[in-house]
Parts: structure tokens; C-alpha cells; sequence
């Protein structure tokens, strides 16, 4: 027998390792692919609806819709073209199950909506005299606003992460950071923990406040549950009476005060916010400003203006209005509705901004309906339907009329 051993001092021959050839991730291919299918089969069943339709029209079709009196009813509708182009829409359930294709899907039934509406108002739905000129998309912000506040206070998980932080990096006034001479080895409550606070400060029925500096023998002056904000409220002024005015404006015992001086610091900040979104946009439309330059800034500066003022409003008046609820209000009347009561109050500022505003508007209602329905999934209002976000879409995309589709680009 051979012997097949390696012999001494030899080398064994190794093969390199394979490099592995960087591949794109499955989600992404998904996604992508969900999106072209639903572009690529919308326009093909459209066309073989349409086409079916016609030849089921010719005389050469009449034995046909004889034997198939139903069938023919269905196909020769002049709804059929759109409503068989719209099982497009199922290509959605090819994208991953995530936040993205629950968006799609939100974007896909707002549009359809806002389609549903301008086909109504080219029917005339305002009558002979038309559509009044306070109606308009601004109508949906306060019912958006009042939402949203509710689940930042009580379902944060349900509510946009980035919408949060500028709500609390917009409210000078009521969220108190830490001082710089407060010393560092004590814990300062966090900001979302002051929120956190105000939530429990409502499920315990809008508790009075007790000074510690009025009433330093006291057994208690915050409940257990809130304990940890006594760094904000222990120093607080001894005339205020409300725990949540403590935590919100401890310095100051005059809530309208307050509220000015929110304003006088949020607006500044908030205007310059705005002016450097907006001078970004006014240089990709450079042409038409060079054309009539003081028409064009005009406009640019009332657009800064108005969002301005809509923004700093709202935030305000949602903070505000809980202290004006906490002095007039019963303990035990709407103890945590009142805060969906303060988001639309805040969210009468939109008409401020009503004019060119539109998909503004609108992006928050569809954030809100996000919103709202991830509360419901989580409280057990309703269950979630497994394929409901590629269904939604499926009854969406079926648009009859494309006019009604092209009106909306054309509004300011």
C-alpha cells in the first residue's frame, strides 16, 4: 500500500479564501422591485382593460354579451380600466412588512382622497356660489394636531421620534433644562421625562401643588409617581397652585406671562429656522426670482412670516391652554382628553398659513393616521388585518378620472 502521508518538511497546499462579493440587501431588492412592479403593471392592466372594453363594445362582440349578460356588465363599465389597473396594487406585499410599506400605503390612500375631492369640486360640490374662502386644507390640523399631542404625552412610541424632539427643542419657557449651576452629581430630569411627568400629573387628576418653601414640614409634596421632578418644582414659586404650572414655568406664578415670553423667545428662533428652508427652495427657483426679484422676496417673507407664526402658535398654545385647563377645569373633567382639546386649539394656527400650504397640511394628517392607528393596535381598539397596508393601496391607486389627479399641481 501507499503510503499517503505527508512527509516531513512539506508544505500542505492551502487555497486563499474567497473574497465574498459585497450583494445588495434583500429588503432593498424588494422594495425596489414592489415599487416598479406596481408602476409597470398599473399602466399594462390599464391598457388591457381598456382595450377588452372596446372590443366587448364592437358589433362583432354582440353573441358574447348575449351568453354573458353579467360578465359583459362588468367589463364594458367604464370603472373597469381603473379598477382592474388598481390590483397593481397588491405588488406591494412584495416590499418588506415595515414602517416604509405602511407609509406607502398611508401616501397611496391620502391621495386618493385629496383625488376623491377635487373630482367633487369639479362637480360642483359648493354650489353656485363656491367654495368659501376659509375652507380649505388647514381644516385638518387641528383634529392632526390634537392627536399627535395626545400620543406624545401618553403613547410616545406611536408618535414621530423627529417631530418630538422639535417640539421640545422649539419650547423656550415650559421645558426646563438644567441649570449651570445646578451641581453635577444630582440627576436633573431629562426632557422627555418632564413629558413622561405630565403625563402622570394627568392620570393623577391634576394634583394642586404644595411648597416646599411655604410648607417645608409637609409629608408629602409630590406624589411618588412624580417624585423625580421635584428638582423643577421644589424651587418653585410658593404662589403657584397647580403642579403642572410648577414643572412647566416653576420661575414665573403668571401663566399669560409666560406665554408672551414664550413667544417673544420662540419666534426669533423659529423664523430663522424657516428662512433657511425657504432660501434653500427660493435659489432652486432663481430664474423666476431674477425676473421680478421684490415680488418674489416679498412673497418669500410672508411665507417665512406665517409659518413662522403658525409654528410658534400652535406649540404655545398647546402648552398654554394646559395651564388655562388646569386653573378653569375641574380635576376630574377631561382629566387626559384636555390634552387632545390643547393640540386643536394649537392647530387653529394653521389658518394663518392656510394659503400654499396644502401638503404641509397634509403630511401631518397622514402622520397623524399613522399615529392613530398604531394607538389603536396597541390599546386594543382594533387589530391589526395581516395584508391590510398592501390592501389600502389595492382600492386606492383605482382613479377614473385623471383631472381630478392633475388639479391638485396646479393650486397654490
Amino acid at each position: 500500500m501507499r503510503n499517503h502521508a505527508t512527509k516531513p518538511g512539506a508544505q500542505r497546499t492551502t487555497t486563499p479564501p474567497s473574497r465574498s462579493v459585497p450583494t445588495l440587501p434583500s429588503s432593498h431588492l424588494r422594495m425596489s422591485a414592489s415599487l416598479s412592479l406596481i408602476l409597470l403593471f398599473h399602466r399594462l392592466l390599464h391598457r388591457f382593460f381598456l382595450r377588452l372594453r372596446a372590443s366587448l363594445l364592437e358589433p362583432s362582440a354582440r353573441p358574447f354579451r348575449r351568453r354573458n349578460p353579467r360578465v359583459t356588465l362588468g367589463l364594458t363599465s367604464r370603472y373597469t380600466p381603473a379598477v382592474g389597473a388598481a390590483l397593481s396594487g397588491l405588488f406591494l406585499g412584495v416590499c418588506p412588512a415595515s414602517q416604509l410599506r405602511i407609509s406607502v400605503a398611508i401616501y397611496a390612500f391620502s391621495r386618493s382622497l385629496e383625488f376623491a375631492y377635487n373630482a367633487a369640486e369639479e362637480k360642483g360640490i359648493w354650489g353656485k356660489r363656491g367654495k368659501p374662502d376659509w375652507v380649505g386644507s388647514w381644516m385638518l390640523m387641528p383634529l392632526a394636531c390634537g392627536q399627535l399631542l395626545h400620543a406624545f404625552v401618553f403613547d410616545r412610541e406611536c408618535f414621530p421620534e423627529g417631530m418630538g424632539k422639535f417640539i421640545l427643542n422649539r419650547s423656550p419657557e415650559y421645558i426646563q433644562h438644567r441649570p449651570s449651576t445646578y451641581p453635577s452629581d444630582k440627576t436633573w430630569p431629562a426632557t422627555f421625562d418632564i413629558v413622561d411627568g405630565l403625563a402622570d400629573i394627568s392620570r393623577l387628576r391634576w394634583p394642586s401643588f404644595v411648597s416646599p418653601i411655604l410648607f417645608p414640614a409637609a409629608k408629602q409634596h409630590l406624589h411618588a409617581s412624580i417624585s423625580h421632578l421635584s428638582p423643577i418644582t421644589a424651587p418653585a414659586h410658593p404662589a403657584i397652585t397647580n403642579t403642572s404650572c410648577a414643572l412647566l414655568h416653576p420661575n414665573d406664578p403668571s401663566c399669560m406671562r409666560t406665554y408672551v415670553k414664550y413667544f417673544i423667545a420662540a419666534f426669533p428662533t423659529t423664523a430663522r429656522f424657516f428662512t433657511a428652508i425657504y432660501a434653500v427652495f427660493a435659489l432652486l427657483s432663481y430664474k423666476s426670482f431674477l425676473q421680478n426679484p421684490m415680488q418674489q422676496l416679498n412673497h418669500l417673507a410672508a411665507r417665512i412670516l406665517r409659518m413662522s407664526l403658525f409654528i410658534t402658535g400652535s406649540i404655545g398654545t398647546a402648552w398654554g391652554t394646559i395651564c388655562l385647563f388646569a386653573t378653569y377645569l375641574p380635576r376630574n373633567t377631561l382629566a387626559t382628553q384636555r390634552w387632545f382639546l390643547s393640540g386643536l386649539l394649537g392647530g387653529l394656527w394653521a389658518f394663518v398659513a392656510r394659503r400654499g400650504q396644502r401638503s404641509s397640511f397634509i403630511y401631518s394628517a397622514r402622520m397623524s393616521l399613522d399615529s392613530f392607528w398604531k394607538v389603536g393596535v396597541k390599546r386594543g381598539w382594533w387589530k391589526g388585518v395581516k395584508g391590510g397596508d398592501v390592501m389600502l393601496p389595492r382600492g386606492a391607486v383605482s382613479e377614473q378620472r385623471c383631472q381630478s389627479c392633475r388639479k391638485e399641481f396646479k393650486q397654490t
